[in-house]
């Protein structure tokens, strides 16, 4: 319960002593950060003594280069269970709260599913009573704002702070200095608020901003050498800045390694300095007291520093440093693609921080000393070995002295064991773990699908199923109820009216809400396979050209994904969808039986639209390229039916929910693991004329990439460099999934018994689940009610 009145006149003053205004007076904007304010100061006294009541119990931190947040206000107003309360308030007032939520801008420090499921186990953490506090970079830009031009990504500058982060508190007093071999900087912490639900427990995601020591050099101010002056500044805020810069050239992988080390050192000291606060020097009880968890290889130099930090700074010997961190720090991984185990070269880290080299090297030795104990030959070894061909191999740092590695998906985790990481689980069996991931019910149903959400509520006669996910199972038992049913099927519908509306007035385009909304949504690249749902969607283009009376509903595709800035062939594959979109949305024949939409900068706030009103999910990753995904679990809460490879954790969604009630199709792990190096993909391309027809279609002239050649270059992916992905391979099994979605279609109870039976089985996929899964079997803390 809140105070209306106090908070009425909290918002008032705020208004006044921030932008001299009245409240009537005030832009949206203005609103949005006295609103906000007045609702921090609320929770304050609550966050302050969870903070001290942390300190009396081991914690565990969260260390991740990314957290995909979304906006606060919403989320904080849900959390709080005020959101009601504020809505009738701001009513009385005149204000529309949803224009209010509108005008927040998404907080731009995070990317794909790694920073979006970080943010839903803090909000987890926060609800489940749990000491963790998570640590991460406050990016001052984000990663960019995406435009699409002519069918293409244009990227801009992601100005999320532009009016300001009323949700953080700058603590100016716990600052701490990061040195680097060339310059030193100053790491300041920003603290927002994590609100449990239910619960009076505020946890604490602290980001870190760049800042340089000195403002500008007055010497060369003076001189009149004004972009000199300010060098120093500007290289020192440049850490914070952007979430991961281009590193195709070397002073991008530089900033980039600067990034990673600015945070683990600023994290690291933040902790040590806790610690002796509350303990003292003794150290060695510093594991059964913090475990650090590393949310992919992005944060592994933590283990380097803390040995630096402890051996350096406070007198611990080097092997007791080492020992020490073996019982602190654990290791998620996150994939298998050999592009995102990091490896740096070793001229890179001593450039930057030849301590840390020093440290790495000496850890080195000392593995390979062990293995050689152990009997491996040389061969084995170097598979092993921490530093191999002058890199630093960070994800073999990590499964060394980490005391836990988990994979995020049973497949995924599987995967690691039997084949990537074989070697690794032969030698420390014992210390491999799974933990499929989950999504915060907070955000993702109680926020995004507040009408779903009522109605959940009142068909189980309570809302224990927001802190309780597994409670959906309950509503297996209305399968055969038409009432039920029916009003299912009329939700969806408003949530696809609703999304319609949005693109309408976002977008300029008009999306027809009685079609079938199919959608795609989430980081462009090759292994994602958006360029075979596009294959797709222009065969059966043609297709309708040929047979205009063909038997099918009408179906509106949605993509929503950003391509990484130097990533050539998945922003050609942006462009090509959207030359696909150009031809079909303009040919008036089709009589708008095929509608095609690539959102422009899909974020979360866009996705809380989007997976509400999807009905078809796809997830077609490459069999055993997908660790997990997150995406599907949303979808699937939603209502929507997974068309999906059996990848990631598409394998547990179709074992929960059941494969009648999903579409899965293609490749298996296995098959492909059967095909090999014998996989032929001209073969498919010559034997299937329609596969052939649109493949083509890249290098034909039928689209246009404005002489860039990145059409040609996405043609010699496929039928010259083996199409590592089988693509082609997988076309013909795409369609006929997709024929029975047609088919399936045509029953809508039947579909939206199907859809009933996927939210039911979806408890499972809570991250309140996921996180109580970590803090018991890897960072062994305890719940505490504040």
């Amino acid at each position: 319960m809140i105070n209306k009145e106090t908070l009425k006149n909290n918002i008032q003053s705020y208004c006044k002593v921030k932008y001299g205004k009245s409240l009537s007076e005030a832009k949206e904007y203005e609103v949005f950060n006295a609103l906000s304010l007045a609702l921090l100061e609320e929770v304050i006294d609550d966050w302050n003594c969870t903070k001290k009541l942390y300190h009396t119990s081991k914690q565990a931190y969260y260390l991740s280069a990314e957290y995909l947040m979304g906006r606060a206000l919403g989320n904080n107003l849900i959390s709080m269970g005020v959101y009601n309360e504020v809505k009738e308030l701001l009513d009385e007032l005149n204000i529309d709260l949803n224009k209010i939520e509108e005008i927040e801008e998404d907080a731009g420090l995070g990317n794909g599913g790694l920073g979006r499921l970080a943010a839903c186990f803090m909000d987890s953490g926060a609800t489940m009573n749990l000491p963790l506090q998570g640590y991460g970079i406050r990016y001052s830009n984000g990663l960019f704002n995406q435009k699409i031009v002519d069918g293409a990504q244009v990227e801009e500058i992601d100005t999320w702070l532009k009016y300001g982060d009323p949700w953080s508190i700058r603590r100016e007093d716990e600052a701490v200095l990061v040195d680097f071999k060339d310059y030193s900087v100053k790491a300041v912490p920003y603290d927002m608020p994590i609100i449990s639900y239910a619960s009076k427990n505020i946890n604490t995601l602290r980001l870190w901003q760049c800042e340089s020591l000195v403002s500008f050099d007055f010497d060369l101010f003076n001189k009149q050498e004004y972009d000199k002056a300010v060098k120093v500044k500007n290289r020192a805020e440049d850490i914070s800045r952007v979430l991961y810069p281009n590193d195709s050239k070397t002073e991008g992988k530089l900033l980039r390694l600067r990034q990673q080390y600015f945070m683990v050192s600023a994290s690291l000291k933040d902790m040590v300095r806790a610690h002796k606060v509350l303990h003292g020097t003794d150290f060695k009880d510093f594991g059964s007291l913090h475990a650090v968890q590393l949310n992919d290889t992005h944060p592994v130099l933590a283990i380097p520093e803390f040995i630096r930090i402890l051996t350096d700074e406070e007198n611990v010997s080097f092997d007791e440093a080492v020992k020490i961190s073996r019982t602190v720090f654990a290791y998620t991984n996150h994939t298998i693609l050999a592009e995102a185990l990091e490896k740096w070269d070793v001229k890179l880290i001593d450039k930057l921080f030849p301590r840390i080299l020093e440290i790495i090297k000496e850890i080195d030795k000392m593995f390979i000393k062990d293995l050689k104990s152990k009997k491996y030959t040389q061969d084995q070894i170097n598979e092993f070995k921490i530093i191999h061909n002058r890199q630093v191999r960070m994800a073999n740092l990590a499964i060394y002295i980490g005391f836990a590695v988990n994979g995020v998906a049973q497949l995924h985790t599987d995967i690691l064991k039997e084949t990537e990481l074989h070697n690794w689980y032969e030698l420390y069996p014992n210390k491999f773990q799974n933990k499929t991931n989950g999504i915060t019910p907070r955000r993702w149903l109680r926020l995004a699908n507040k009408e779903l959400s009522a109605y959940i509520t009142e068909l189980l006669g309570n809302d224990d199923w927001v802190n309780d996910l597994a409670r959906l199972k309950e509503l297996e038992r209305f399968i055969e109820d038409d009432a039920v049913l029916n009003k299912l099927t009329e939700i969806k519908k408003l949530k696809k009216e609703q999304l319609a509306a949005y693109i309408k007035e976002t977008e300029g385009t008009e999306i027809d809400p009685n079609s079938l909304f199919d959608i795609q949504i989430k980081r462009l690249h090759e292994y994602k396979r958006q360029l075979l749902n596009a294959f797709y969607i222009l065969d059966l283009y043609y297709r309708l050209k040929e047979n205009p009376n063909m038997s099918m509903p009408k179906v509106t595709f949605i993509f929503g994904a950003k391509a990484f800035p130097g990533y050539v062939r998945a922003k050609a594959i942006v462009k090509y969808i959207g030359q696909i979109a150009k031809l079909i949305n303009n040919d008036k024949t089709i009589e708008d039986k095929i509608k095609v939409i690539f959102v422009e900068n899909y974020r979360v706030s866009y996705g809380e639209k989007l997976f509400p009103a999807a009905e078809i999910s796809k997830q077609i990753s490459t069999a055993g390229k997908e660790a997990s995904g997150t995406g599907n679990m949303k979808f699937m809460v939603n209502g929507a039916l997974t068309f999906g490879t059996y990848d990631g954790a598409n394998v547990e969604i179709v074992k929960e929910g059941k494969e009648e009630n999903n579409f899965i199709f293609g490749l298996r792990v296995e098959d492909i693991e059967k095909i090999g190096e014998d996989y032929e993909a001209k073969t498919y391309y010559k034997e299937n004329e329609d596969l052939k027809r649109v493949v083509d279609s890249l290098i034909d002239g039928t689209f246009d990439d404005g002489d860039t050649g990145e059409f040609e270059d996405l043609y010699k992916s496929l039928l010259k460099e083996g199409d590592t992905y089988f693509l082609l391979a997988d076309f013909k099994a795409f369609k006929e999934a997709q024929d029975k979605v047609f088919e399936a279609y045509k029953d809508q109870k039947q579909w939206a018994k199907m859809s009933l039976m996927n939210i039911a089985n979806s408890g499972v996929f809570s991250s309140d689940r996921t996180i109580m899964q970590y803090a018991e079997e890897i960072w062994g803390i305890q719940k505490i009610k504040a």
